[in-house]
């Protein structure tokens, strides 16, 4: 799930990510503001839920995917869009 914030006087929104994914150790984003080897992590709830606040540019678009026990890429199903990746696969797309 994608939460997004806006603030009129901040030039950045606040967005909230939550996953749960099942059997998972660790979630973390990958691939936003472009940047695919740093890695975001997301904090575990006890109800198994995992989740993290990002704030990302106003007026922009960030292709990202998620990182399941460091091992499982999955997308986000509540993504504004879905891009072809040159792995013949799909990232995620938020439009802010």
């Amino acid at each position: 799930m994608i939460q997004k914030t806006y603030f009129k006087t901040k030039d950045y929104c606040k967005v909230k990510f939550t996953l749960k994914p099942e059997n998972a150790e660790s979630v973390a984003i990958a691939g936003l503001n472009s940047d695919w080897k740093n890695l975001i992590t997301m904090s575990k709830k006890k109800d198994g839920t995992f989740s993290a606040e990002v704030s990302l540019p106003k007026e922009s678009q960030h292709e990202f995917k998620y990182l399941v026990n460091e091992s499982e890429w999955l997308n986000e199903p509540e993504a504004d869009k879905q891009k072809k990746n040159e792995f013949g696969t799909t990232n995620s797309v938020i439009i802010l």
